[in-house]
């Protein structure tokens, strides 16, 4: 044997145990954390099967590195006993729903809140801009998308306007929604001297903790007592009377009341992840009763202990006598998630679900065939909004109880991004919903089952991409 062949065999050797080495540590891991059967199989078996690119793929990618930095270092949830006495909902079939989310999310219900909602930027951005004008002592705004158009430079005037005449101003755009390569908003206000940061952002792919996790959430806080928050991103696109190339319509609301104070020790929370600095107590002024309507903030994200958003709207799904009406612009839930709504359906309940005939996204479009086939055979009704595509997150119950905010009904608003929603107790806003979200043209099993075989194959290869859509 020469010496190269020593050489070789010695290369071989020592590549055959790292990668054992590392498909092993791999495994430990995977045994240790994922708690879906499905994700640790499909990681064990790529860490095995790709030598070297699995565990890497694995470290990049299976980790979630994302931790609360400080968990309400000053301010701290009400304890549970508190939360669950101070609630006055009436006794119901949904007791049960806002037993369990106080439960969930440690967070009591407030009463005592004025919702408004808002359609579109048309509605929204002029109420949103006059609040910042109004601005006396704090404005916190955080977005996903946060463009430097005609839509986003009003927002960059007034942001810079409250900075200058003294408001505390703190806005949080995500890494990759807000602009990853360029974002003009961060250069425009922080060229401006207006403090802002971007949502786990680094150049350097090494230094970013989990490149899969995003700040999907939309949050605006004025002076502690006035909040804004929904689906809806700020750019032109969202303000249809402008005629934008792609109009998205979108459902904003308005809020004043107690739980504005939840909504904004949310986005303090957000703000102290990314920046390290933990507002003051300026920003949490004493709130009275305004209204009628009670709500609670549910905030969800890796790094909680449980899928918040996810089990209220499983809660929420279980606790339904009549009707559950979603509202959502890409649907690919978890088969927990699909199989309640469909055993809803059976037990005689109204479920509707209403969808973008054409979303955004197509390959979530394609994916969300597969799902949807069973439901309608439960008897859940598909309807199908035509354009401009409708980007609205909403969910009411038995016309009672509403669920809105940035969370859409898939896996990843579920489980891998950082959402925010708020759950409303009120009659006559549930019904405001539902009269504002009317059906379209309903979907049939025959407009799943007429396709032609090489769509199908399509349309289930891409249901494959669901953790990560």
């Amino acid at each position: 044997m020469t010496l190269d062949d020593n050489v070789a065999a010695l290369v071989g050797t020592a590549a055959a145990v790292g990668h054992v080495a590392i498909a092993v540590a791999v495994t430990v891991h995977v045994l240790l954390y994922k708690r879906s059967v499905g994700a640790a199989v499909s990681w064990i078996g790529i860490a095995w099967l790709s030598p070297f690119l699995g565990g890497l793929l694995y470290a990049i990618m299976g980790i979630n590195r994302v931790k609360r930095r400080a968990l309400r270092l000053k301010r701290q949830h009400t304890p549970l006993a508190a939360a669950t006495s101070t609630a006055t909902v009436a006794r119901d079939s949904l007791t049960p729903l806002e037993y369990a989310v106080g439960r969930l999310t440690g967070l009591p219900s407030k009463p005592g809140n004025i919702v408004e909602m808002l359609h579109s930027g048309d509605e929204a951005y002029p109420r949103m801009l006059e609040e910042i004008g109004r601005a006396r002592t704090t404005v916190g705004l955080c977005s996903y998308i946060f463009r430097a158009d005609s839509a986003g430079e009003k927002f960059h005037e007034a942001l810079i306007e409250a900075q200058r005449r003294g408001v505390k101003v703190r806005v949080l755009i995500d890494g990759v929604g807000g602009g990853y390569f360029w974002s003009g908003t961060y250069n425009r206000l922080r060229q401006a001297g207006v403090p802002i940061a971007r949502f786990l952002h680094s150049y350097f792919p090494w230094r970013t903790p989990f490149v899969n996790l995003r700040n999907h959430r939309k949050l605006l806080v004025i002076d502690g007592r006035v909040a804004f928050t929904g689906g809806l991103n700020i750019g032109a696109e969202n303000v249809t009377a402008e005629n934008p190339a792609h109009p998205v319509r979108d459902t904003h609301f308005r809020i004043e009341g107690p739980v504005v104070e939840q909504l904004t020790d949310a986005f303090a929370d957000d703000w102290q992840f990314t920046t390290g600095e933990q507002l003051d107590d300026g920003w949490f002024p004493t709130l009275e009763p305004v209204g009628t309507v009670m709500a609670r903030v549910v905030p969800s994200g890796p790094d909680e202990d449980m899928e918040q958003i996810e089990f209220v709207a499983l809660h929420a799904i279980s606790c339904a006598r009549e009707s559950i009406r979603v509202v959502t612009p890409y649907f690919l839930p978890g088969e927990p998630l699909t199989m309640a709504l469909g055993l809803a359906a059976m037990r005689g309940i109204n479920v509707d679900i209403l969808l973008p005939e054409n979303s955004n996204h197509v390959i979530l479009d394609w994916a969300r065939q597969v799902p949807l086939q069973p439901l309608i055979q439960a008897g859940c009704r598909i309807w199908l909004l035509p354009a401009p595509f409708d980007h609205s997150k909403l969910m009411t119950i038995d016309d009672s109880w509403s669920f809105i905010g940035s969370a859409n009904w898939d896996t990843r608003s579920f489980r891998l991004n950082f959402e925010l929603n708020v759950e409303l107790h009120d009659a006559a806003f549930a019904r405001q919903i539902v009269a504002a979200t009317t059906p379209k043209r309903r979907m049939t099993v025959a407009d799943i089952d007429g396709v032609s075989l090489p769509i199908r194959l399509r349309n289930s290869a891409a249901r494959l991409l669901q953790p990560y859509l």
